[in-house]
């Protein structure tokens, strides 16, 4: 999306309606700066489509104020961490704001299922569950496991099949071709 009139275009929104949400998000964020931090990221297109519409729906241009002063005016947890990654929480809680039914507390940060983030995780607890022995080997992914060292022993590489090779076979096949 690099010439972005002609994705905001494509996506339904004009030059009027984009200066008009332009000018909404900085009402609501209340920073000159980190309003137009957020309308130059590659996703300000796609979230000016998302406002427009639902600026368009039952909810109308002042639900989207609603839903955006609750996401990024109210809310200030896409102002903590470091200011290189600043756009990119910006963005998030844009869409949080945008997507979460109307009335709902804005979530502070992206939903992570516990599931999810276990099956990820490379640490052990520190203690064993209730009834369960403690795991005797640290939780690392199965391909960052070694192996032990006599199973890897004359081989070139981790994809390298190891090659046996008899010398008198090999002089035996030269003098009798």
């Amino acid at each position: 999306m690099s010439d972005r009139p002609a994705a905001l275009g494509q996506l339904g929104v004009g030059t009027a309606a984009n200066s008009q949400l332009v000018s909404l998000v900085r009402d609501c964020i209340g920073s000159e700066w980190e309003s137009a931090l957020l309308v130059s990221t590659r996703a300000w297109p796609l979230l000016a489509a998302r406002m427009a519409g639902v600026a368009r729906g039952p909810e109308g241009e002042q639900g989207l104020r609603d839903r955006l002063k609750a996401g990024l005016g109210d809310s200030t947890a896409w102002q903590q961490g470091s200011p290189g990654e600043l756009a990119g929480r910006m963005v998030g809680a844009t869409l949080r704001a945008l997507t979460a039914p109307p009335g709902v507390p804005v979530p502070d940060g992206p939903r992570v299922s516990a599931s999810a983030a276990r099956s990820r995780s490379t640490t052990t607890p520190t203690g064993a569950a209730p009834g369960l022995a403690a795991p005797v080997e640290p939780a690392v992914p199965a391909h960052r496991q070694q192996t032990d060292p006599a199973s890897r022993q004359n081989a070139s590489g981790p994809h390298q099949k190891q090659i046996w090779w008899d010398p008198e076979v090999f002089h035996a096949h030269r003098e009798n071709p």
